[in-house]
């Protein structure tokens, strides 16, 4: 009796469906992070049905072209062994990373998807965004984020030689990072009217968006917005971390190191 009791038990853990996870903003600068970033993919997305990519993976992406150099090989590869252990990946571009295309998912074996995106989830409705589209309290971002997501803007920085684009980003990095200092906490996080009107216009009651790095779990009525958080492991105060999908419905948020929340 007792070993059909375990047998049963064991029949009854609900399965992994999905692993959420952004903002990792991979760079050969975060040597640490790099390291438990892969570590996830060994360790953990394997176990996973899918392996949502929620933006911002990379801490930059001058375009597909630039595939092969080392560091972004590297990952590329780690993506591609998850995958190719029967885990789907999908990919939602952030501000980072939104160059990455065809190249990069026919490499990796990642379904690209729009932002946002309405999934299935246990059985359960549920949108997936980066998150950036809605902090529209940030005029000036807004802006420049309807500018560099236009076909015609990203063909014409495309054909620039890859040297040549690799400057202007990290021009555009270090202006924003003086921008930033500059702008208010509340003007960089989501906007609740540009939430409550995603969820309306989805259908939903459920979110996992990334992009402030402010993780939380949100509750309002009926309705459940989930933050994942950025991934530094660079100095003492480590951070970063994925949130887990089970069959049953069950929702968990882990730490970088694999410990539950």
């Amino acid at each position: 009796m007792i070993a059909d009791h375990n047998a049963n038990q064991s029949k009854a853990q609900p399965e992994l469906v999905a692993l959420f996870v952004s903002d990792t903003h991979l760079n050969p600068a975060l040597p640490l992070t790099t390291v438990a970033f892969l570590s996830f993919l060994d360790k953990q997305a394997v176990q996973a049905k899918a392996l949502y990519l929620l933006g911002d993976l990379f801490e930059y992406w001058v375009g597909d072209d630039n595939i092969d150099d080392p560091y972004n090989a590297s990952i590329v590869h780690a993506l591609r062994k998850v995958h190719d252990q029967g885990v789907q990946l999908y990919w939602i571009a952030g501000n980072r990373d939104f160059l990455i295309g065809r190249d990069f998912s026919a490499a990796t074996g990642a379904v690209l998807l729009e932002d946002p995106t309405v999934i299935d989830l246990a059985g359960k409705k549920v949108v997936i965004a980066h998150g950036d589209a809605q902090c529209t309290d940030d005029h000036a971002y807004m802006k420049f984020r309807a500018q560099v997501r236009q076909v015609e803007w990203q063909k014409t920085f495309l054909a620039m030689p890859l040297d040549q684009r690799k400057k202007i980003i990290e021009g555009l990095r270090t202006e924003s990072k003086m921008e930033q200092k500059q702008k208010s906490v509340a003007i960089m996080d989501v906007n609740a009217d540009a939430i409550a009107a995603l969820f309306q216009q989805t259908g939903t009651s459920t979110m996992i968006h990334g992009h402030t790095h402010r993780p939380a779990i949100h509750s309002s009525g009926e309705k459940t917005r989930y933050v994942l958080p950025d991934w530094d492991c660079e100095d003492q105060d480590k951070r970063g971390g994925w949130l887990a999908a089970y069959s049953d419905g069950g929702i968990k948020t882990y730490n970088w190191d694999g410990t539950l929340k």
